[in-house]
């Protein structure tokens, strides 16, 4: 049925574009084919098969104190090939329109690996000096201009933020200068809380995901701050059966840095705050108190720190290095009941990953190293971990890639 639903899509492009043609609108197809073939040292923590790599899993004992988990692994995948359409259309309001697709072979789930998945899907006004986006797009903290260009597919989580959202975003540019806003729900990357990772803590608490974000752009550099607020709703009743609308709001602040001099580019980033679950990061948020009578939870955020920094250099033959490192902060207040969040026991982690890329025109081979150390410990009742111990997993990746 897939199969089919896909050929039916290709026909309906292409008939499309036949008919655009003619009123003057341009359809541009284009994207990729990329396998992967990668190895681990132990088990990890990851998504589609391995695919998307998160940290090393934890030590599991068994009875003669041997860890089940310090077991190697190893995978191909091609699920990562993608489609893209870009498509220019007719002024609207005084404004150019343009509009994007994409899609990719990811899979909505483990049990939907090799399906077919809306990546982007949006619409752009773009006026002299103000472009209005609508649709679904990266989330405004993961910058485009600035992320890391490693090979693997994770794109540095979770030191980077990552997520893709349905949101209304506007840019007004003054010289150089880009002010960004943007109002955003969640669809495929969501908050954890007591009913599991769902979307429905946001649209309960009807507070859009508001983002703010200033930006400096020349043709060598790109700087800029931003400012992320999210409120949620965990609970619309309590496990006594009370009604419940208590709200847990979180912050983040957001920096990032790019310099390029020749074929040489520097990028740097950091992110301060709290509840970045939905952005695959460490952090969360957790019960801070309980009413003993109706069941009423109070909530606090739990906060991180995250750095990432990445050199490429080159051209035909770029090599290139990624190092990041993120904290568990955890909460400024004690807490007394559940942690809600993507792993609550990791203290910090620690990656480097050099990597070689080698492009011949539209085709590319590209290997890359990546020893991730993840701190593990016992949680405190701030949400902070201690008596940690290192758990490191070495990932070898090759990459082959055909772009169109």
């Amino acid at each position: 049925m897939k199969k089919n639903l896909f050929l039916l899509a290709v026909i309906f492009t292409n008939l499309i574009i036949a008919q655009q043609s003619k009123e003057g609108d341009i359809i541009k197809l284009s994207g990729f084919i990329k396998s992967d073939f990668f190895f681990d040292s132990r088990q990890v923590v990851s998504i589609r098969e391995g695919h998307f790599l998160l940290y090393p899993a934890n030590e599991s004992l068994d009875p003669n104190g041997k860890d089940i988990n310090d077991k190697a692994n190893f995978n191909a995948l091609s699920i990562q090939t993608r489609l893209n359409a870009k498509i220019t259309g007719p002024e609207a309001l005084g404004a150019k329109t343009s509009g994007t697709i994409e899609g990719e072979f990811f899979g909505t789930s483990d049990a939907d690996v090799n399906g077919f998945r809306l990546r982007h899907a949006f619409v752009t006004l773009s006026w002299s000096s103000t472009t209005l986006l609508v649709g679904q797009t990266w989330h405004p903290m993961f910058v485009t201009d600035v992320f890391p260009q490693v090979v693997s597919f994770n794109t540095g989580v979770p030191f980077q933020p990552f997520s893709r959202n349905p949101q209304i975003r506007l840019t007004h540019s003054i010289g150089n200068f880009n002010l960004i806003a943007a109002l955003c729900s969640q669809r495929d990357f969501t908050s954890n809380g007591p009913a599991g990772f769902t979307s429905s803590y946001l649209r309960n608490s009807v507070i859009p995901n508001s983002h703010v974000q200033l930006q400096y752009k020349n043709e060598n550099v790109v700087t800029g701050i931003g400012v992320d607020l999210k409120t949620l709703t965990p609970r619309l009743e309590t496990i006594k059966k009370y009604k419940s609308d208590e709200t847990i709001s979180s912050y983040s602040f957001l920096g990032y840095l790019k310099i390029k001099s020749g074929t040489f580019n520097w990028l740097f980033e950091t992110v301060y705050g709290g509840n970045n679950t939905d952005l695959m990061m460490l952090g969360g948020y957790a019960v801070k108190s309980t009413n003993s009578v109706n069941g009423l939870e109070e909530y606090e955020q739990l906060k991180v720190i995250s750095c990432w920094t990445d050199l490429t250099i080159g051209t035909d033959i770029q090599p290139g290095v990624f190092v990041g490192y993120t904290k568990n902060l955890g909460s400024e207040e004690e807490l007394s009941g559940a942690l809600f969040t993507r792993v609550s026991n990791i203290d910090k982690i620690l990656r480097v990953s050099p990597r070689i890329v080698f492009n011949y025109g539209k085709f590319r081979i590209a290997a890359e190293a990546e020893a991730t150390i993840a701190s593990y410990g016992a949680v405190d009742k701030f949400g902070k971990v201690n008596n940690t111990k290192n758990i490191t997993n070495l990932r070898g990746l090759l990459a082959f890639y055909l772009f169109y």
